[in-house]
């Protein structure tokens, strides 16, 4: 399987699955009425509709504010996208297919419904984590994908040897 395949295969099934996600238990379930779900002394289902970026940071409560985000995902899969057709290694590719599926993933959500579906809190005793999906989790994974792709031999390797700065002169 080429980089390419691999990638886009990443993101087809990072977008199904956090469409599939979404719409079950939004839709397939009286999560809603009946939340939180307790799955695990230290996981929940919540339904929390996030109007700003990753923790809830810069919520949009407005039309455009909410149609930018959009676009700016948008702009970014179309970016990374282009990145992922030129990528040569499938760590690589996977990685970006990754975050290009959670980017699209959320941006459904906010196009359909003006903020994206999160649904699953992490906590431990008095420690909680933000509530997310399966996009983010994707995504994040995907971030660790690219740093681990450019610590690998090889793709140091494809970018040909760095100049050190000017070599000693020799007497």
């Amino acid at each position: 399987m080429t980089p390419f395949r691999a990638g886009l295969t990443a993101l087809l099934l990072t977008l199904l699955l956090d469409q599939a996600s979404k719409l079950g238990l939004y839709f397939g379930t009286d999560l809603v009425l009946t939340q939180p779900w307790r799955l695990a002394p230290f996981v929940d289902f919540v339904v929390v509709w996030n109007r700003g970026v990753s923790y809830g940071l810069f919520q949009q409560e407005s039309g455009l504010g909410r149609w930018l985000l959009v676009a700016l995902s948008l702009a970014a899969a179309i970016g990374l996208g282009i990145w992922m057709r030129r990528a040569s290694s499938r760590l690589l590719a996977v990685a970006l297919g990754l975050i290009i599926g959670g980017a699209l993933g959320n941006a459904i959500d906010r196009a359909t419904y003006g903020a994206v579906l999160d649904f699953v809190h992490l906590h431990a005793g008095g420690w909680s984590w933000y509530v997310f999906n399966v996009a983010d989790a994707a995504i994040v994974a995907g971030v660790i994908g690219l740093i681990l792709d450019s610590l690998s031999p090889d793709s140091r390797k494809e970018r040909g040897p760095q100049p050190q700065g000017d070599p000693a002169p020799r007497l």
